[in-house]
């Protein structure tokens, strides 16, 4: 276990569980080049240093901002820094600024939506106030009955 010391090394099992994953994606992202483990035992038993947690986690957080495991791989791939440092913090900061990038279309995603949650939640009152009812047989309420509008879109997918 070259260089770290083995009370700073978690097994596999336990690293899996820490991470909120299985055996089997930890030894996927090996294959693909993702996570490496920090050492292994002569039986082939896989050890990781806790902050491979960290690496762990931006992997789940670039696939939930909607990265394939591959295009993953090219981003977080960085060389050794001591042999070419500058080189290594450009690739660095590349990956930082893509995650950032990723963050903010979501971001502007989840306002858009949250935007349309109020404006539903505004047209409600409406609803309160009318007697007409939703259904197979009806129009849904769509335009209203009170404002011969279209309904807010997240209205409208519940009635």
């Amino acid at each position: 276990m070259s260089g770290v010391t083995s009370k700073e090394l978690i097994k596999i099992g336990e690293f899996a569980r820490q991470g909120g994953t299985n055996l089997r994606t930890l030894r996927y992202y090996e294959e693909l080049g993702l996570l490496q483990p920090a050492s292994r035992t002569g039986g082939g038993i896989r050890y990781y240093r806790r902050t491979d947690l960290n690496r762990l986690r931006m992997i789940g957080e670039l696939q939930r901002l909607g990265l394939t495991l591959e295009r993953i791989r090219d981003l977080i791939a960085t060389g050794p820094p001591e042999e070419d440092r500058a080189g290594f913090l450009t690739q660095v900061r590349a990956a930082l600024d893509e995650q950032r990038r990723l963050l903010e279309q979501n971001i502007a995603r989840l306002e858009e939506q949250r935007r349309g949650v109020d404006e539903a939640l505004a047209k409600l009152p409406d609803c309160c106030a009318c007697s007409h009812v939703p259904g197979v047989g009806t129009d849904h309420c769509e335009p209203c009955r009170i404002t011969g509008r279209p309904l807010p879109q997240a209205l409208s997918a519940l009635f």
